[in-house]
């Protein structure tokens, strides 16, 4: 059985200096709640052993805040194909990450909605800092394209933070 979990950037900021959407910081607001969900995903036992994310300033941000946050005993991978892209090419990256039993993709909307659609026929409101637990029935991570997964659990910040 393997675990993903798809994290979405937490909320950037507009009204940042910044010369292209990729370059995004977050705002205050996002950094709270990426803490946040750090702590929460590490109390509930959903730790990954492995995270990956968009080259994207807020996504990389975001994962590790988050990965601090929660003392995640983890490496965190930047891979510039979860910027920008399809659900297909975030299901190949997925399916290239090795052994690890639970991993974190940390990335963008519409595509982590659509993934979650596309790999479980479920509807998730991928809100900012959402993280979303799917579980699989697969033994390698190369078996995940055209496997089917359900929704184990969805948290989200703003259930976590006064």
């Amino acid at each position: 059985m393997k675990s993903l979990l798809l994290m979405r950037h937490a909320k950037s900021d507009w009204s940042a200096d910044h010369a292209t959407d990729h370059d995004r910081p977050l705002n205050e607001r996002g950094v709270r709640s990426a803490l946040a969900m750090g702590r929460v995903l590490t109390e509930e036992g959903q730790s990954p052993h492995l995270v990956v994310t968009s080259s994207a300033v807020r996504a990389r941000t975001t994962a590790q805040l988050a990965a601090d946050a929660g003392q995640w005993d983890c490496e965190v991978i930047i891979d510039p194909r979860l910027y920008g892209s399809g659900a297909d090419a975030v299901v190949q990256v997925a399916a290239e990450t090795g052994s690890a039993d639970r991993v974190m993709l940390v990335g963008h909307q519409p595509t982590w909605s659509i993934l979650v659609s596309v790999l479980t026929g479920e509807q998730v409101d991928m809100k900012t800092a959402t993280v979303a637990v799917l579980g699989f029935d697969v033994s390698e991570w190369h078996d995940l394209p055209g496997s089917s997964g359900v929704v184990e659990r969805v948290y989200q910040p703003r259930d976590y933070l006064a």
